[in-house]
């Protein structure tokens, strides 16, 4: 992963400046781009003692890779992410942990809307897998909202594997599966768990399907044979947590 990652828009810029502000070196602002907002943030940021430097439209544009950055962006070290110990540590914590595991989603913007849900839900580490995966870019920053500050966040190389490791420790795995006998509503959500949400079109590869603890759908009750993933994953966490807080 790059050294350096490129945070754009107003949100998450000001995320970062509150919550990990020794991770920026420089905010950029656009020229001529001056609104009270955007204002207290440069001001923020030259009170930590933060570069703020004027940019070009089209250079900003090239930096945030196109995302909608709203004439402000920050320039950041990488995300920190999880070793898997971290996530197999996760099993001692009270309450018990919710993950989320993301099988390769490739479009950025789902991935930075499931952090985003991620976060709001309470969730203690998403997994994704290192290949066929959308990175950290711009734009999954800009969707996610701040929520990629904030959710912790662990690679791996192998799947299937860091599944049966989890398992071994005590999470329980329950994978999104259109066509499952179960509804998620009958799932246990209250207990150390994971949830499994597949791919834009493909779902679930084989071999994580075979891998989960139980397939759970949702009711499909209309005519859409399928949702978006982003929404399956908000309907699926926060099942989770109406079981929690009951």
């Amino acid at each position: 992963m790059s050294k350096q990652e490129v945070l754009p828009g107003l949100h998450t810029v000001s995320a970062v400046l509150k919550l990990q502000p020794e991770r920026v070196q420089t905010v950029w602002i656009e020229q001529h781009k001056n609104n009270t907002r955007t204002d207290e943030c440069l001001t923020h940021a030259r009170r930590l003692g933060i570069s703020v430097q004027t940019i070009q439209r089209a250079k900003l544009d090239l930096l945030c890779e196109g995302t909608q950055h709203q004439g402000i962006a920050a320039s950041c070290s990488a995300t920190h992410l999880l070793e898997e110990q971290d996530i197999l540590n996760l099993v001692n914590n009270s309450p018990p942990p919710l993950v989320l595991i993301l099988d390769e989603i490739s479009d950025p913007h789902n991935l930075g809307a499931c952090l985003r849900t991620a976060d709001a839900a309470g969730v203690d580490a998403v997994i994704l897998p290192q290949r066929h995966s959308a990175p950290l870019t711009p734009t999954v920053h800009k969707i996610a909202s701040g929520a990629s500050l904030t959710i912790k966040i662990h690679r791996t190389a192998n799947l299937a594997r860091c599944i049966d490791r989890i398992k071994k420790a005590g999470i329980w795995v329950y994978g999104a599966e259109g066509q499952a006998e179960h509804l998620i509503y009958q799932a246990n959500l209250t207990v150390a768990s994971a949830v499994v949400m597949g791919a834009e079109g493909q779902g679930l590869r084989r071999l994580t399907r075979e891998k989960c603890d139980q397939l759970c759908a949702l009711p499909m009750l209309g005519q859409v044979e399928s949702l978006n993933v982003s929404v399956a994953t908000g309907l699926f966490l926060y099942e989770a947590v109406r079981q929690r807080q009951h």
